[in-house]
């Protein structure tokens, strides 16, 4: 089966055409190799799939015929992902709140608040 289509059929993309975009741009790996979308995938082949800023490392197990429910994916995959990769972007999570992007408007009341306490403390 082609890995585009194993990755739609586990549920990993929501459609082929954007599990085949991650093929084309270099997100997804077979055995530590960059695929394309047309590569035959077989039993105990490991495929690397990088999916908003997670690595995701699943171990084919069989390949299905068809698309699958969600709950019958695990028959056909074995999701090998390390926690901390999640734990990573926990992390990221926390530090994106922080800060403010440039050009996001005026500060919030709070936030002005927060900087004149800052301003004016510096002044005295």
């Amino acid at each position: 089966m082609r890995i585009d289509k194993y990755l739609w059929c586990v549920r990993y993309y929501k459609t082929r055409s954007i599990a085949t975009q991650a093929c084309k741009k270099g997100a997804i790996k077979v055995n530590n190799s960059i695929v394309k979308p047309s590569r035959e995938i077989f039993s105990g082949d490991t495929i690397s799939v990088r999916k908003n800023q997670i690595n995701y490392s699943l171990k084919v197990l069989d390949t299905p015929g068809r698309r699958l429910g969600a709950k019958l994916v695990d028959l056909f995959r074995k999701d090998i992902t390390p926690k901390e990769a999640f734990e990573r972007t926990k992390l990221l999570k926390y530090s994106k709140d922080y800060f403010r992007k440039k050009g996001t408007g005026r500060p919030s009341k709070k936030e002005r608040r927060d900087l004149e306490g800052f301003t004016d403390s510096d002044s005295e």
